[in-house]
């Protein structure tokens, strides 16, 4: 997925330096990803260590890393469920179609019309297994997971669901095709939590934390509701031109209370090792994170000059000002 803030460009570097710090024999080691987004960097790692613990307030995300971490023994038949659902007469009173496709009057273009009916009929019919005892829970997340991914490659806009193209895109006009959505398999279990990052950190315990919070003022619940409502697949009123839900607001979107959100996370987290991802565009400042930082442990830094995320992939993207810096912040934490 073309994910605001990805680390799939950045994985193998931040992977290189977490090792540098922790040692190459990962084996032993607890690994927390506590905003995980699209899971990663949590993947990177899941191969390695011997538990990932993943999390994030968006279910979307909850629903990509149920499936991507915590799924790790072979399902069977798992293709002829991906098969069965592709080949479905497609319903017309499903809830994205009524709600986000031209063709039911909603004045809302984020898919195209057979493709809205597709999704619905899709999540219907999962929904309808589960319920029905039909699928275990661990074939269900894997084929969430695939029907989200799917979607998202066919969607009308600019990368984020803010707003919705006027006119059809040549990506949108595609069929969507369920594609199976395939994690690593290993004998290792992980856990995967939908909880505030501040709660969840006085819960757990591990080795390795990496952090990889909002860095500015977008929201990813509104950047990202559609993917939200897909996965809750729940009734609401939508509201406005873009068809919003109600959504999730972060403290680390908010410049008057970042700085305590993210200094009561490193006080209360209890790992030896933190790995903060924050770049040089962040609310906070890069000697705004060092002076938190040191009072907890010895600190260090490292920096990685990459590209700007951009929503049209057709913008020049060499020219300098598209270049931002990522900067990955370390703690050694005292006494844990």
């Amino acid at each position: 997925m073309n994910y605001i803030g990805s680390k799939f460009k950045l994985s193998s570097w931040i992977q290189d330096e977490i090792k540098q710090v922790v040692g190459d024999d990962l084996s032993d080691k607890i690994f927390c990803d506590i905003f995980a987004g699209t899971g990663i960097v949590g993947r990177t790692f899941k191969k390695d260590v011997k538990q990932v613990i993943s999390n994030d307030l968006e279910h979307y995300s909850y629903v990509l890393n149920k499936n991507y971490i915590e799924n790790h023994i072979e399902i069977k038949n798992k293709e002829k469920y991906i098969e069965e659902l592709n080949n479905l007469p497609l319903i017309d009173n499903g809830f994205i179609y009524q709600n986000y496709c031209m063709g039911s009057g909603s004045q809302r273009q984020y898919f195209s019309d057979e493709n809205g009916k597709k999704i619905d009929t899709i999540r219907i019919k999962i929904k309808e297994w589960k319920e029905n005892n039909k699928i275990n829970s661990n074939l269900y997340y894997f084929l969430l997971a695939s029907l989200l991914e799917s979607a998202d490659k066919v969607a009308n806009t600019a990368s984020v669901y803010g707003a919705f193209l006027k006119h059809i895109k040549k990506p949108a006009s595609k069929e969507l095709i369920l594609q199976p959505a395939h994690f690593i398999e290993n004998d290792n279990s992980h856990q995967v939590f939908n909880m505030d990052s501040n709660e969840l950190i006085k819960e757990i315990s591990g080795d390795i934390l990496y952090l990889d919070p909002p860095y500015n003022q977008r929201q990813y619940s509104s950047n990202y509701h559609i993917l939200n409502t897909i996965t809750q697949y729940d009734n609401f009123v939508p509201k406005g031109k873009t068809g919003l839900r109600e959504y999730n607001r972060s403290n680390y979107c908010k410049k008057g209370e970042v700085h305590n959100s993210f200094e009561d996370l490193i006080k209360n987290a209890k790992f030896k090792y933190i790995f903060l991802s924050y770049n040089n565009e962040g609310l906070m400042s890069k000697s705004d994170v060092e002076k938190i930082m040191k009072k907890y442990g010895e600190y260090s830094l490292e920096t990685k000059e990459y590209q700007r995320f951009k929503a049209d992939k057709t913008e020049n993207r060499n020219h300098k000002a598209d270049r931002t810096y990522e900067y990955l912040h370390i703690l050694k934490k005292d006494d844990v």
